[in-house]
């Protein structure tokens, strides 16, 4: 008879796809993943979002898709990785209203602003939560719901979170956890605690107790699978659902960043920058948002919009596949020959600034593709290293750079990514660490394992910076653009 391998079972729900991971329970090892892609609705003005029913869908056919590639697996519990900020509003009978708005929606620019001047400004909105009202947090999408389709706002019974949303749908408990909550501008950071004064100014007269999920332990059990569900999904009725967290949380679990120490640098559609700390980090310039880890901890984090957003762009732009993309980076030395990108697409959000918009500068006729591939590279880049220098006034002394995310695989970027920080790169050779972090926190809960995975579980190819110099040339001109774009 075959063996019955126990397992754990991670769900990641990103921008552009949800994955599910197997995580062996006995050795820590992933089994198999499977992924199902999502539809992006998205709109001139600025506007991203997406139906969570199709994050349902995508999820069932991920975690079909892993059972299929590893037969024999009797998967002993779930946790859930979530894309962070988004607003899922749901009526009397936790039916969605309308489409969630996304973390990269922009179009709250207007009452990102009010919300601050309500409570008195930058500063106050700091003291209240420990993080400033930016447009992709969840607390302006609440304020733009209600002043621009009234309707909907009244009918929304309960606001959640991406991840939380499908906890609710895989078990019908409403919760949420500190780490995926400190996201979304109206809860302190530093109590763990929704803020009465945030709530106050976006609407005085509702009830918020019944419409926000209470915030309970990261590392607790939120509920069990519903019987009715795990017959679809080909999983034990009754296993426990684990509280999951915000993607970067989870992939910081993945990745072993549960102590104080490592950074972390996501190559995604956006870019993060993150490391776990034991204490509440503050950056007094509110550029680092001040999150709580999905472990019992605090994660200081900074994100730019524009990462692969920007670089896919310039590859399909120019008709590249993978490796013509990669040819085209090595084929420019660093510095670009002088060709300069602010890589602000889709505005930007580190610094602040929805928005803004991407220009080249410095290109002559002589520049060719490569140049150009090698400009927007290098300006993604070094808006990370930007946000990296915001980091350090929350305290990270980064030594070495943990390298995630789907741009993690290219190796020019990930060279590219050593020369900037001026810092040796390790690349994480775990396949989808928010998944992993996920699969590893419901392990966890369920049987108390290491967050931190087995030991020698991390590897990985490593980078060295060879061309630091040239890459502060380009950064400087780098600036110039953006305190132009600024103001400044």
């Amino acid at each position: 008879m075959p063996t019955t391998r126990r397992a754990f079972l991670g769900i990641d729900c990103g921008t552009q796809s949800t994955k599910a991971l197997l995580l062996d329970a006995a050795a820590g090892e992933v089994l198999a993943v499977g992924r199902a892609d999502h539809q992006l609705i998205q709109a001139p003005d600025g506007t991203s979002e997406q139906q969570p029913g199709w994050w349902t869908d995508a999820a069932a056919a991920a975690i079909h898709a892993a059972i299929r590639e590893e037969d024999g697996v009797e998967v002993a519990g779930v946790g859930v990785s979530g894309q962070q900020h988004g607003l899922v509003a749901l009526d009397a009978a936790d039916r969605p209203v309308r489409p969630a708005k996304l973390w990269n929606d922009t179009t709250t620019v207007a009452e990102a602003d009010a919300l601050t001047a309500a409570v008195g400004g930058d500063a106050r909105a700091l003291e209240l939560t420990g993080n400033l009202f930016l447009v992709g947090y969840t607390a302006p999408k609440v304020a733009w719901l209600r002043a621009h389709e009234p309707d909907a706002y009244a009918a929304a019974r309960r606001f959640c979170l991406p991840h939380d949303y499908l906890n609710l749908w895989l078990t019908g408990s409403f919760a949420t956890e500190p780490g995926d909550a400190s996201g979304t501008a109206y809860v302190d950071a530093r109590t763990r605690s929704y803020a009465p004064g945030v709530l106050t100014a976006l609407d005085g007269g509702r009830d918020w107790e019944a419409t926000l999920p209470p915030i309970r332990d990261s590392l607790s059990i939120m509920g069990t699978l519903r019987p009715e569900l795990a017959g679809e999904l080909g999983l034990p009725a009754g296993i426990p659902v684990s509280g999951g967290g915000g993607d970067n949380m989870c992939a910081a679990i993945g990745v072993g960043a549960v102590v104080e120490g490592p950074v972390v640098v996501s190559l995604g559609t956006s870019g993060t920058v993150f490391t776990y700390s034991a204490q509440p980090a503050i950056d007094p310039m509110g550029e680092v948002a001040a999150f709580c880890s999905s472990n019992g901890g605090w994660l200081p984090l900074i994100c730019t919009l524009n990462c692969t957003l920007a670089t896919e762009w310039i590859r399909q732009l120019l008709g590249l596949d993978r490796d013509g993309f990669e040819a085209a980076l090595a084929g420019s030395p660093p510095g670009a020959r002088g060709v300069t990108f602010l890589p602000y697409l889709a505005g930007e959000r580190t610094p602040n600034a929805p928005a803004a918009t991407a220009r080249f500068s410095g290109v002559r006729p002589e520049h060719g593709r490569s140049d150009l591939v090698r400009a927007v590279a290098e300006g993604v880049v070094l808006g990370l290293d930007y946000g990296l220098d915001a980091l350090a006034r929350a305290g990270a002394r980064p030594i070495e750079i943990t390298l995630v995310g789907g741009g993690a695989a290219s190796d020019g970027l990930a060279q590219l990514c050593a020369d900037a920080f001026d810092l040796p790169v390790r690349r994480e050779p775990a396949p989808e660490a928010a998944a992993l972090g996920a699969a590893r926190q419901v392990a966890h809960a369920v049987d108390g394992v290491p967050l931190a995975g087995p030991e020698g579980a991390n590897g990985g190819d490593r980078f060295e910076p060879h061309a630091a110099e040239a890459l502060r040339e380009a950064g400087q001109r780098l600036a110039t653009l953006r305190d132009a774009a600024l103001g400044r």
